[in-house]
C-alpha cells in the first residue's frame, strides 16, 4: 500500500496528472470542431506541460534547480529532463503556425515564472493578476494551438470556445486560491484575500453559469457538446458548494484536476453512440 501512495505521489507531485489535464482538454478542441487530431502535438503538450510545471514549481531558481540535494526532487528533475527531450521530440514535427504560437506561451509562461519585472519577482508573485496568466496559456495551450495546427482562422465559435475554456479555467483555480489562503503572503492580495472565501465562491459560481450559457452564441451546436457541458456545469456547481478553506490533501491537487479528464471521458463515451 506504501509503494501505491508513492507512486500515486509522484503522479501528482511530478505534474503527470495535470498534464493529462491539459492533454485532454486538448483532446475536446479536437473533437469540438472536428478537426484531424495532430498526434505530435498532443504528445507534445503533454510532455511539454509535465517539464513546464515541474520548472515553475522545483526550478524557479536556476541554481535550485540544478543543484537539488533531496533525491526525490533528483527523481523529478530526471523525468522532467527526459519529457522535454520528449517534447522537442514531437515539436520537430510540428508546422510554424504551431511553433510561432509554442513561442508566445513560453514567453508568457517565462514572464509568470522568472524574476524579469520591476519591483516584482515574476508575474506570480502579483497574486491578483497569476490566475489570469494561468487562465491565458491553458487557452493557449488547449484552444489556439490545436487550431494553428491545422492553419484555420479564428471563428466565431473558436473565440466563444476560447473564452469559456479562459472562464473553466478560473474556476478550477478557485479551490487552490482558496487552499492557498494559509500559504500566501498577504501581499499578493489574491482574490480569496481581498474579498474572502464566501465571496470567491459566489464569483466561481458566476463564472460556471457564463461557461455553460455562453454555449449558446456558438453558431454551431452538437448535441455531444451540449450533453458534455451541461454535466460539467453541473459538476462544476457542485466544486463551488463542497470547497472550503480547509482541505483534504488530494482535494485540489487530484479530484479539482481531474474535471477536464472526466470532461474528456463524458465526451468520448457521448460520441460513440
Amino acid at each position: 500500500m506504501k509503494v501505491l501512495l508513492r507512486f500515486f505521489d509522484f503522479y501528482l507531485y511530478a505534474s503527470i496528472h495535470v498534464a493529462l489535464a491539459i492533454f485532454s482538454l486538448t483532446w475536446i478542441t479536437y473533437q469540438t470542431f472536428n478537426i484531424s487530431i495532430d498526434k505530435h502535438l498532443l504528445y507534445f503538450i503533454f510532455f511539454g506541460s509535465i517539464s513546464c510545471y515541474n520548472f515553475i514549481k522545483y526550478g524557479v531558481e536556476a541554481k535550485k534547480y540544478i543543484l537539488v540535494s533531496r533525491r526525490y526532487h533528483q527523481n523529478i528533475q530526471i523525468f522532467s529532463l527526459i519529457c522535454l527531450l520528449a517534447a522537442c521530440y514531437h515539436a520537430y514535427f510540428l508546422n510554424l503556425e504551431a511553433l510561432f504560437g509554442i513561442l508566445v506561451l513560453v514567453l508568457l509562461t517565462g514572464l509568470y515564472a522568472l524574476p524579469v519585472l520591476p519591483k516584482a519577482k515574476n508575474l506570480r508573485s502579483w497574486g491578483g493578476l497569476k490566475i489570469f496568466v494561468v487562465a491565458l496559456v491553458w487557452v493557449g495551450t488547449t484552444v489556439i494551438l490545436p487550431v494553428l495546427s491545422v492553419q484555420r482562422s479564428l471563428s466565431w465559435d473558436v473565440v466563444i470556445e476560447t473564452i469559456q475554456r479562459f472562464l473553466l479555467v478560473l474556476i478550477l483555480l478557485v479551490p487552490f486560491e482558496i487552499r492557498d489562503l494559509k500559504y500566501d503572503a498577504t501581499e499578493l492580495k489574491t482574490i480569496p484575500q481581498r474579498y474572502g472565501v464566501a465571496k470567491t465562491k459566489i464569483f466561481g459560481a458566476f463564472l460556471t453559469l457564463f461557461f455553460f450559457f455562453m454555449t449558446f452564441l456558438k453558431d454551431d451546436i452538437s448535441k455531444i457538446e451540449l450533453i458534455s457541458k451541461g454535466i460539467l456545469f453541473l459538476c462544476l456547481g457542485i466544486l463551488m458548494f463542497v470547497t472550503k478553506r480547509e482541505q483534504s490533501k488530494y482535494f485540489a491537487s487530484f479530484w479539482v484536476e481531474s474535471l477536464p479528464i472526466f470532461w474528456l471521458g463524458i465526451f468520448r463515451f457521448a460520441s460513440s453512440f
